[in-house]
């Protein structure tokens, strides 16, 4: 992470930050999927834990987000307004990814008009590119893969 405290700054050691983050219910569904399929938590369990973390949570975690470079900001296109009811995990297919870029070089439409149609891909405004969540590997290797290569043709 981009951590960036009185005692650490970590986001000011990186040449590129990246973030990757679903809307809170989407990561609190995973979670408790995750915790209670793969782990021997009970749902009630994992909702204190999540509980227990919030003030981290709120401090440390997300505003790990403002130091990033490029956000992938995964939001549900399915009803998720109840995290703790036990449904499934939203699919990429029943997402949007709304990626933001806060640096210099990244064309966010060249980048649009590589993806197909059915990635319904629209610039939001001049930092942001909107996109069906299926595609949102896609998006990364056309925007990230310039980026690292001419990071690694610097040093």
């Amino acid at each position: 992470g981009g951590v960036k405290t009185d005692n650490a700054n970590v986001a000011g050691q990186v040449d590129l930050l990246v973030g990757v983050v679903p809307a809170v219910n989407i990561e609190w569904i995973q979670k408790i999927h995750r915790d209670t399929s793969e782990r021997p938590y009970t749902p009630e369990q994992v909702t204190e834990i999540i509980l227990d973390r919030m003030q981290d949570y709120v401090e440390f975690i997300t505003p790990q987000f403002d130091n990033t470079h490029i956000n992938f900001h995964r939001i549900p296109l399915v009803d998720t307004s109840n995290p703790f009811s036990g449904q499934a995990v939203p699919s990429p297919e029943d997402s949007l990814v709304v990626t933001s870029v806060r640096i210099d070089g990244v064309d966010l439409q060249a980048v649009a008009d590589q993806l197909p149609a059915e990635a319904m891909a629209f610039l939001q405004n001049d930092t942001t590119l909107v996109y069906k969540g299926s595609f949102m590997v896609d998006v990364m290797d056309i925007m990230l893969t310039p980026i690292i290569d001419g990071l690694m043709a610097s040093k």
